[in-house]
């Protein structure tokens, strides 16, 4: 029989009942109230905290990565929309950027967003518009030269409106394959958020053009009931 945190039995009912529930407050949307109650019952929420991670979005590049296989010891990274850093973390261990692996390589990983970024031991973090012109080469120029890997989380600000929000999250990530093509290594990987609603055909195309292989994926730790997937197109062609 399970316990809850003060050593008292509980029944599987029970155990049902110890999901929290929040009240909806003076001037909070409803809205709002869901939002906060699906985050205090998250599980990948909890487990981020408990595991020291900055957002529960860490568990969706690990998952990626498990099944992929990009983030390898010496690989160079490049994290677009960093903040707040999560990706990063899961990126710092599996390149081996602080070293920690004996007899492997040692890797670099670089994030930009258009906010400042708490900083990680192993990571290097700039304020940096990557739409801007020259983002490209100041990017190559502090990572010291083309990326293996281009990866982003980033998604737009939301309108409340489900069509306009999938073409803006579009938008951005073939803005971000764009920037990819321009600072990957041949044989590099980009790996993407995008919102399932039929516009991305068009940057299926584009991505099959420049990769060997392109996959689409909902990981595990992406929610059951939202539109996101990922987008993992390896093998640049440079």
């Amino acid at each position: 029989m399970a316990k809850t945190p003060t050593g008292k039995n509980t029944s599987g009912r029970g155990q049902r009942d110890l999901k929290v529930k929040v009240k909806t407050a003076r001037g909070r949307k409803l809205s709002s109230t869901r939002w906060l109650q699906r985050q205090l019952n998250d599980p990948y929420v909890r487990r981020a905290q408990a595991e020291g991670y900055r957002g529960r979005a860490a568990y969706k590049i690990m998952e990626l990565d498990d099944k992929f296989r990009f983030l390898v010891p010496g690989a160079r990274v490049v994290d677009l929309g960093c903040a707040p850093g999560g990706w990063s973390q899961v990126a710092v261990k599996r390149i081996n950027a602080l070293g920690e692996r004996s007899g492997k390589a040692i890797g670099t990983i670089l994030g930009v967003d258009l906010q400042e970024i708490e900083p990680l031991a192993g990571a290097e973090f700039h304020q940096l518009d990557f739409m801007d012109e020259g983002a490209d080469e100041q990017v190559k120029t502090w990572l010291g030269g083309n990326a293996d890997v281009v990866m982003s989380d980033m998604a737009a600000a939301s309108s409340g409106h489900k069509q306009t929000d999938h073409l803006r999250i579009m938008s951005l990530c073939e803005t971000a394959a764009y920037f990819s093509f321009d600072v990957l290594e041949e044989g590099g990987t980009f790996v993407a958020k995008v919102l399932a609603g039929g516009a991305e055909g068009e940057l299926q195309k584009l991505l099959k053009q420049k990769f060997t292989k392109v996959a689409n994926v909902k990981p595990p730790a992406s929610r059951s009931d939202s539109s996101e997937k990922f987008v993992v197109a390896m093998g640049f062609r440079g």
